[in-house]
């Protein structure tokens, strides 16, 4: 039965290998967990074995899955890449790729050899970078403001295409240097609980805020918000609204959970602790279900080659 394994089991198999989630992978793919579980057995009975292993809370590849990642990574890649190529020939891409970020960090370490990459392709298109306002990042996608978007996972946005994963961030807790929870190695959620933190919820999706800073904890006590007006905050100046952030975790007002990579942006004075029991926030690109949007397909079709080249690289 091998013989009739379908590029589209391919796909979805490698996504569930990056993702290891498959709540992540169906979002990814725009199909529902159980289509995911169900394509990963008709796969699997084709190739005569188990590729995953799965429980209630961990998901991992079996040596058979590994070993097969391994062998059909990179022809995918090739092959995704000729397939495209080819629908590709005899267009041109030219103007201003526009690309919003829901956050600072949001689009990770490579979007700089991803533009380049795009823009060295098609040398009369040139790709922008800016940030989305706070509160209205989908609706400017929407409005046509951006052609793509920077967004962290899970975005609850159904008319959305979700594309390759810029960035996986764990996440950790901003404290005070003087602040009780600073000597920790590790915090939990239910540490947080005893303080209180940026309501976030004004301007983020109520989807990506119960992974990022749930409402409760999971044994059922509330998180606590701090009471100001964060949403107009973000909409007057979002660049003091960062600086207030930081003014906010340095006097003890509040603490803060928040992505590795944010250290460098809220500055001295504030010591980030490992949070154990909240999973890394993903980030992707996103864009309109719009056939007509040939840049954003293409800009992600880039996208898919350099962090391909670049997870091989890092091996």
């Amino acid at each position: 039965m091998w013989s009739t394994v379908e590029l589209r089991e391919i796909t979805l198999f490698l996504t569930l290998a990056e993702e290891l989630h498959f709540g992540r992978t169906a979002e990814r793919l725009q199909l529902t967990p159980s289509r995911v579980s169900q394509t990963l057995r008709e796969l699997e009975a084709k190739l005569g074995g188990r590729l995953v292993h799965r429980t209630s809370r961990h998901v991992e590849l079996t040596a058979r899955g590994e070993r097969f990642r391994e062998e059909v990574a990179e022809l995918h890649q090739r092959v995704m890449t000729a397939l495209q190529r080819t629908y590709d020939e005899g267009r041109e891409l030219n103007g201003v790729l526009r690309i919003g970020l829901q956050t600072p960090t949001v689009d990770g370490p490579h979007m700089p050899a991803i533009s380049s990459a795009f823009e060295r392709r098609h040398p009369d298109c040139r790709v922008e970078l800016s940030r989305a306002p706070y509160g209205d990042a989908f609706e400017s996608l929407r409005r046509g403001d951006f052609d793509l978007l920077a967004s962290w996972l899970p975005h609850g946005q159904p008319d959305l295409v979700a594309g390759p994963t810029l960035t996986r961030e764990a996440l950790l807790l901003g404290v005070a240097e003087d602040h009780p929870l600073a000597e920790r190695d590790e915090v939990s959620i239910e540490d947080v609980a005893e303080y209180r933190v940026v309501p976030m919820e004004e301007v983020m999706p109520e989807e990506l805020l119960e992974r990022w800073i749930p409402r409760v904890t999971p044994t059922g006590r509330p998180i606590r918000r701090l009471q100001v007006p964060f949403a107009q905050m973000a909409r007057d100046d979002p660049g003091e609204l960062r600086g207030r952030i930081s003014w906010w975790i340095r006097t003890g007002r509040i603490v803060h959970p928040a992505m590795e990579a944010v250290r460098a942006i809220h500055g001295p004075g504030i010591v980030w602790v490992p949070i154990s029991d909240l999973q890394p926030l993903s980030s992707a690109l996103v864009w309109l279900h719009d056939e007509s949007n040939d840049r954003a397909r293409e800009l992600a079709r880039v996208a898919r080659e350099v962090l391909e080249q670049k997870r091989q690289g890092s091996r």
